[in-house]
């Protein structure tokens, strides 16, 4: 029988986590068996294709112990009875000295629920994300005595204090991460430096094929052909959409413009109230979250992408987004911020465009000069695919990941 990873996941599917479905899909088609145990059900009403071509079991684990008590208490009695119950209490009271939340607790409950009900071809568990997955994933592991393996991205590592990092990256087998600042970061924390690796997620080529049209000429003087802006996140404070709803209320009243936003988000509201207020709430349509192939079409008829990405009051920010990745892959002209992890992909003026974040003056200015020239919106969108296509290829991190799933069999 084949031994199977499980991978564990704060919530599947996600339609803003399109990168890891992306990921565990690779991973499948290149030979690892895998099964997904998810944290919480889904929220979202849409599915991606990706989703759909996945074969994993996916396992939903008690979000709340008040949702599935009787299943809890039958975990509970059956994990006690695991050899490493009493290390992965020990290892949990510990945590718990530092962090006396009922989150902490409800991880502690779901790492039972998963030990107790794991299947017997389970060989090593592997995380998404090292804050509360990575905390399930630990206890699991220990209480079955199995290694276990964390991805980290963005949210996860600048909101998580040190001390627990640090305790992750000790016991983990090995931790990855998608940026360079992000590998800093947590190789600064780390007993063990070399076990933290750096590997972009890249892009699937295949579904994300070169843009087989021409992009328009308009250059916003035409009021029956606007340019076409568009922008593709989650309406939470680390995008920055607050600054680029005033960066777009500052362009020129006889330039004509449209714009795009897709994506759900606590924000969402406020934004369209902001939108309104400033006056271009006609100018904007919000799509709500939407599946990739409705996602590829808008990229396919737009004319600038824009994330006005920055660091949030609580730390939180954007990794390398891959709707930048994306984006790119279409040939749009490409308009962000000057992020540590976006400078990784983004040469502003060869790739695109960057400038500070919260800076609404700077992100209005960059938006017209690039509305008014099509042809520079031509030259960076093409250099912008050649970066894609020549460095963020996902095949060279399934690579990688496998490399680093075989190192666990021994």
């Amino acid at each position: 029988m084949n031994k199977t990873t499980a991978f564990v996941l704060k919530g599947y599917p996600r339609l803003s986590e399109t990168f890891i479905a992306q990921e565990i899909l690779g991973l499948e088609r290149a030979g690892l068996p895998l099964e997904i145990i998810s944290l919480r059900a889904p929220t979202d009403k849409e599915r991606h294709p990706v989703h759909d071509e996945i074969r994993a079991q996916v396992t939903y684990l008690p979000e709340y112990v008040r949702n599935e008590p009787l299943r809890c208490l039958k975990a509970w009695i059956r994990a006690r009875k695991l050899p490493g119950y009493a290390k992965a209490w020990r290892a949990f009271s510990a945590d718990h000295e530092l962090d006396r939340t009922p989150n902490r607790r409800r991880r502690f409950v779901q790492a039972m629920v998963l030990a107790a009900e794991r299947g017997p071809d389970l060989a090593r568990l592997h995380a998404h994300f090292i804050h509360t997955p990575a905390s399930v994933t630990r206890y699991a592991a220990i209480m079955l005595g199995l290694p276990w393996s964390c991805s980290a991205h963005a949210k996860d590592i600048w909101t998580s204090e040190p001390w627990d990092l640090a305790r992750k990256l000790a016991e983990a087998r090995w931790t990855v991460t998608c940026t360079r600042s992000g590998h800093e970061q947590l190789v600064s924390l780390a007993e063990q430096p070399p076990r933290v690796h750096l590997s972009y997620h890249g892009l699937d080529l295949e579904r994300f094929a070169p843009f087989p049209g021409r992009r328009h000429v308009n250059d916003g003087s035409d009021e029956a052909d606007p340019v076409r802006i568009i922008s593709v996140g989650r309406a939470v404070p680390k995008k920055g959409y607050e600054t680029l709803l005033a960066a777009l209320a500052k362009l020129p009243g006889d330039l004509r413009w449209r714009f795009d936003h897709v994506g759900g988000g606590e924000l969402r509201s406020e934004l369209m109230r902001m939108a309104d207020e400033f006056g271009i709430g006609s100018k904007v349509n919000w799509c709500g979250p939407q599946p990739q192939t409705y996602v590829l079409e808008l990229y396919r008829h737009s004319d600038i992408f824009v994330l006005p990405s920055k660091v949030a009051g609580d730390g939180d920010r954007d990794g390398l987004p891959n709707v930048l990745v994306e984006a790119a892959s279409q040939q749009l002209a490409l308009v962000s911020t000057t992020l540590p992890s976006i400078r990784e992909f983004i040469t502003s003026d060869v790739h695109g465009v960057l400038v500070e974040a919260d800076a609404p003056d700077d992100l209005a200015l960059a938006l017209q000069q690039l509305a008014c020239d099509p042809a520079r919106r031509t030259r960076l969108g093409k250099a912008a695919d050649e970066r894609v296509r020549g460095h963020f290829d996902h095949v060279t991190s399934i690579r990688q990941l496998m490399g680093l799933f075989d190192a666990m069999k021994d």
